[in-house]
């Protein structure tokens, strides 16, 4: 059954106008009047509707039952990292909410090769957020990973909570799945090139623990995705 995010909040009886993607997305798949298509908030389960009307682009559907249906990670991770460059976060942001991470922050490091800032960081941040709300409606997640405004490392270090864990090429680190016991975790990344020793060494001093994925040396989104099975596992 089709999956859409519908940013209002929904209510058994309510009639409302779905997105204007997701009506695309019905013309396209040709639903009729009597369809039925399953619809989520972000605020927990999903909701069975029904389409009423479909107009030249708008669909109206008729919010049914509720299901409290949940598919979340048993432990919350946000994830920060040094933004790739190209489309590779795009790629990032769909499969770590297909994983299921809870937060994305977008860094600027030392390395990064993407600047952002002023309305090209909001637009790229919400374009990263329609991607996670897409991949969830194709993953069958009923709560959307926040993506965070572009912020700088230093301003995000003191900002981080609970248990802080950062990838590290130093000498003496130890695996990150031996890292990992609290039911939050921060994982901070570097982009291609990883975090400068000065950044890696500011994490530190913040309170990140050192961690390890191995001796073979991995592209950022590689890291990052591998990283994050490791704390949800």
């Amino acid at each position: 059954m089709p999956r859409f995010f519908c940013a209002t909040a929904l209510a058994a009886g309510a009639e409302l106008a779905l997105p204007a993607g997701a009506a695309r997305h019905v013309q396209v798949l040709r639903l009729q009047p009597g369809d039925t298509l399953t619809l989520f908030d972000g605020a927990g389960g999903q909701w069975q509707a029904a389409v009423q009307r479909m107009g030249r682009s708008e669909v109206v559907v008729r919010v049914g039952t509720h299901e409290a249906i949940e598919c979340e990670a048993p432990r919350t991770v946000t994830l920060a990292i040094g933004m790739p460059a190209n489309e590779r976060m795009d790629w990032l942001v769909e499969k770590a909410t297909e994983l299921g991470v809870a937060r994305i922050v977008p860094l600027h490091t030392q390395h990064s090769v993407l600047r952002l800032s002023g309305e090209r960081a909001l637009k790229k941040q919400a374009h990263w957020q329609a991607i996670a709300q897409s991949a969830c409606e194709q993953c069958g997640r009923n709560r959307v990973p926040v993506i965070g405004a572009v912020t700088d490392l230093d301003a995000w270090l003191s900002a981080s909570q609970g248990e802080r864990i950062v990838l590290s090429l130093a000498e003496g680190t130890m695996p990150l799945q031996q890292r990992v016991s609290d039911e939050a975790v921060s994982l901070l990344l570097g982009p291609e090139g990883g975090l400068s020793p000065a950044e890696d060494a500011r994490a530190r001093a913040a309170g990140f623990a050192p961690a390890t994925l191995g001796p073979r040396v991995l592209r950022a989104e590689t890291a990052a995705l591998a990283a994050l099975v490791l704390a949800l596992a």
